[in-house]
């Protein structure tokens, strides 16, 4: 058995083009299309385990809590995490099965709903930053104001709802992910950042309405079960320098010392690429090999390193 190990995180908004309503069927087939880039891994001699974002399925649930309000009791956000690591996980789990049987490869594939450990005095917690869940104009705030959410403008959509995101410390069910990966199954988990959680003064975990950037998790993911690659996929081609400007320099590749200056520059836009980048950066000092940032339409030229952005220690 190949000892070789990777982690391929398929980026939420990726799996919703542009364009797009989202609905089941577009994902399914989105999803569908994700997979040659994880089929040459795998024919490369690779085991593998699979991350994928949330936001925008994350969003929608948000947005059914909120109608449904008054007819059923509103989930928490760690529950909401939970939700969609489980139904996009089968997303996931069920094409990927599918394909590996036409291609004639005997592959087990599983789905883990997975905690994520982050500290209880992470500095995020006081200072909720990241928008979710739906817009509100000023005849419905009033509705939202007494539920002790922290609420401010997202100057495209209006006044939102704003939670922390922690960095991730460390995936709770590492060895169980990382035994499996090792004996070749194919595991997906760490579904959108996975689940936030903090531990107690007695050792038990306490979950917290919280969301972990899910780059970010997949690199720490990766770290746990010591993978030499990650590959980060998302929907756009490469790493760009002065990125949507008449200036803008793909890069095709670089070394953590030369995105570290770029980070430190402001060159990565905090929404977008800045956690891929500061995710990569943290894999290769904890001793990875190597990070693919590329897109997800161009799977397997970027596996193959003929697209996206190679960054190397």
């Amino acid at each position: 058995m190949s000892t070789k190990k990777a982690v391929i995180a398929l980026g939420g908004n990726a799996l919703i083009k542009k364009g797009q309503k989202g609905n089941i069927h577009e994902q399914f087939a989105n999803a569908r299309d994700s997979l040659s880039g994880i089929v040459d891994l795998i024919q490369e001699g690779y085991n593998i385990a699979i991350t994928h974002g949330n936001g925008p399925q994350a969003g929608a649930e948000l947005i059914k809590n909120e109608c449904a309000r008054k007819e059923t009791p509103p989930l928490p956000l760690g529950c909401i995490d939970a939700e969609t690591e489980g139904w996009m996980g089968y997303m996931i789990e069920q094409s990927l099965q599918n394909r590996l049987r036409r291609e004639q490869i005997k592959r087990t594939v599983v789905t883990i709903i997975t905690q994520v450990i982050v500290d209880r005095n992470d500095p995020s917690l006081k200072k909720p930053s990241k928008f979710v869940g739906p817009s509100y104009n000023k005849e419905t705030i009033d509705d939202v104001l007494d539920r002790g959410w922290v609420i401010k403008i997202d100057k495209s959509r209006g006044f939102r709802r704003v939670v922390p995101s922690p960095k991730p410390i460390e995936i709770v069910e590492k060895e169980a992910i990382k035994h499996l990966v090792d004996l070749g199954i194919i595991v997906i988990a760490a579904g959108g950042g996975g689940i936030p959680v903090y531990i107690q003064d007695d050792g038990t975990y306490e979950g917290i309405d919280a969301v972990i950037d899910k780059d970010r998790a997949s690199a720490v993911l990766a770290r746990d079960i010591e993978a030499e690659l990650l590959v980060i996929l998302t929907d756009i081609d490469a790493v760009y320098l002065r990125y949507n400007t008449p200036e803008a320099q793909q890069i095709r590749k670089m070394d953590v010392k030369k995105a570290q200056k770029y980070l430190e520059a402001g060159e990565f836009p905090a929404g977008t690429m800045k956690p891929k980048i500061e995710a990569a950066i943290d894999f290769l000092k904890s001793g990875g090999k190597e990070v693919i940032i590329g897109p997800l339409h161009q799977a397997k030229a970027a596996v193959d390193k003929l697209s996206g952005t190679l960054i190397v220690p």
